[in-house]
């Protein structure tokens, strides 16, 4: 294999990573605000699809590249609903 077929590689397979985290990201920052909103209308939320989205972004980080992301308490998403 030549060296920059294998560098070709290594970058789209960065690139996929990259662009998973993002879509993913996307999405937890969506879930977080659908309970954000549920909070402020004091109604029953739950933290289960943000930290569906938060593992799969921390198992990709694990491999590198990817930051990793804290999962969410309902007591976070209380709090930041009080400040904001």
């Amino acid at each position: 294999m030549s060296v920059h077929k294998a560098i070709s590689e290594h970058v789209n397979k960065q690139n996929q990573k990259i662009n998973r985290f993002l879509l993913l990201d996307q999405q937890r920052e969506h879930f977080i605000e659908e309970a954000l909103l549920l909070c402020k209308q004091g109604k029953e939320f739950t933290t289960d699809k943000i930290n569906e989205m938060t593992n799969q972004i921390n198992t990709l980080a694990k491999q590198g590249i990817i930051p990793f992301r804290k999962l969410v308490t309902k007591e976070m998403v209380k709090e930041y609903a009080l400040r904001s």
